[in-house]
């Protein structure tokens, strides 16, 4: 049987002037540890966290990277 996977980010996000709201959905654990960096470096620390950022290239490289893990919204 073949499973989707829904990622719950846009698929490539891009760079743009908007800050955007970073939530942690799933644990670090059993992860590469440069996945584990890069949530870290976000400012994340446990899951249920959220923390606000600027859509600039590094961000938007960095969610791109660990988008199975967190979740991002435009912030209001």
């Amino acid at each position: 049987m073949a499973t989707t996977v829904q990622y719950s980010t846009a698929k490539d996000l891009k760079p743009s002037d908007a800050k955007l709201e970073i939530t942690q959905i799933k644990s670090t654990i059993g992860t590469k540890p440069k996945h584990r960096d890069t949530v870290r470096s976000l400012g994340l620390k446990r899951i249920g966290h959220t923390v606000v950022r600027d859509a600039d290239a590094v961000t938007v490289g960095m969610l791109n990277t660990v988008k199975h893990l967190v979740k991002v919204e435009e912030a209001k």
